[in-house]
């Protein structure tokens, strides 16, 4: 009997796949669905503070627009608050009441305050663990790395002060040592890190010459990342490993869990199939494990992490000079 079961930040997983952020977490027929169709776990589309700002102001101006015109106008509008995160909250305590398998709530936000009131406010919906999204966008050439690094950790160890459901960080892979500052997110007693965040890259249309803002779904070939540094980081921090980007084919997920990962989040391959996929998923890794002879995940994991593979190099060369030794091979069709 082929066992699935994984464990993610002290919870307890039906198997490693979780479903991560997005629209698709944010409608309750699609979380049905996708506990049916057999995912370990879901992670419910982020409370961005951004987004409240933006609605909040947008109310205000929309209260205020014909304030002045006419002196009988000024009490067109009842006075109101914008709710803030109340609506949200609401659908992850909704959530965690409807499903079964582990909720994880996802918070974004910007100053240091609201992370922790949000992330308080959070832990109190029931939700099962938090992940939080960091990640820098400089605006401006100002801007120190060593303080925007150590600004984040201090959100960290602040907010794990505050809660006591588990936390995860999920980052974007642009550091100057994203090792380094994984090792000290992982000092920070955070159970679990999610790598990495896929952030929107702006495109330019060049028969309109203006900006477009296009939706691009996640590859197999976007895993590679990921893969280095999961083999990287397994057996070198304490926190378990979640993997994510380009997770798309079965034997996506299993590199992974080879490579050290705990379990992977999914998100383009459901847009891409279909959320049933998942059953596919699960099918195939089972199948696999039966012809290699595996009862369970921890038969495998970290199988091939750096300190356990044959190429001690695998994960940290950089350069593609033995390819180009053997120009054949790059006349070999290459995967798609």
């Amino acid at each position: 009997m082929i066992d699935l079961s994984s464990k993610y930040m002290g919870l307890e997983l039906n198997n490693p796949i979780i479903v991560g952020a997005s629209s698709l977490t944010n409608d309750m027929d699609y979380l049905k669905k996708i506990e049916k169709a057999g995912a370990g776990a879901v992670v419910i589309k982020s409370l961005f503070e951004e987004q409240i700002q933006l609605e909040r102001f947008k109310m205000q101006e929309d209260q205020e627009r014909y304030k002045y015109r006419h002196p009988e106008m000024i009490t067109i509008f009842p006075e109101m608050e914008h709710p803030g995160p109340k609506e949200h909250l609401y659908w992850l305590k909704k959530a965690k009441k409807d499903l079964s398998i582990p909720v994880i709530a996802s918070l974004n936000a910007k100053n240091e305050s609201t992370w922790i009131k949000y992330a308080k406010s959070i832990e109190e919906t029931g939700v099962d663990a938090i992940e939080l999204n960091f990640y820098a966008s400089p605006k401006d050439f100002a801007s120190n790395s060593k303080d925007i690094e150590q600004e984040q950790i201090n959100i960290i160890q602040k907010i794990q002060n505050e809660i006591s459901i588990p936390v995860s960080v999920k980052l974007s892979y642009f550091y100057s040592n994203i090792l380094n500052f994984l090792s000290r997110v992982d000092k920070t007693g955070v159970a679990g890190v999610v790598i990495f965040n896929r952030l929107f890259q702006p495109d330019i249309d060049i028969d309109k010459e203006e900006n477009i803002f296009s939706l691009n779904l996640s590859r197999s070939i976007d895993n590679r990342l990921a893969l280095r540094y999961t083999g990287l980081l397994s057996e070198n921090i304490s926190a378990d490993i979640c993997s994510t980007t380009g997770i798309i084919k079965s034997s996506d997920v299993i590199k992974m869990l080879l490579a050290g990962a705990s379990n992977v989040q999914i998100v383009s391959a459901l847009y891409r199939y279909g959320i049933d996929y998942i059953k596919k998923l699960l099918e195939k890794m089972e199948k696999w494990m039966e012809e290699k002879g595996y009862n369970s995940l921890s038969d495998f994991r970290g199988k091939m992490d750096k300190k356990h593979s044959k190429d001690p190099w695998a994960y940290t060369r950089a350069q593609y000079v033995k390819i180009l030794m053997n120009p054949e091979k790059l006349l070999e069709k290459s995967e798609i």
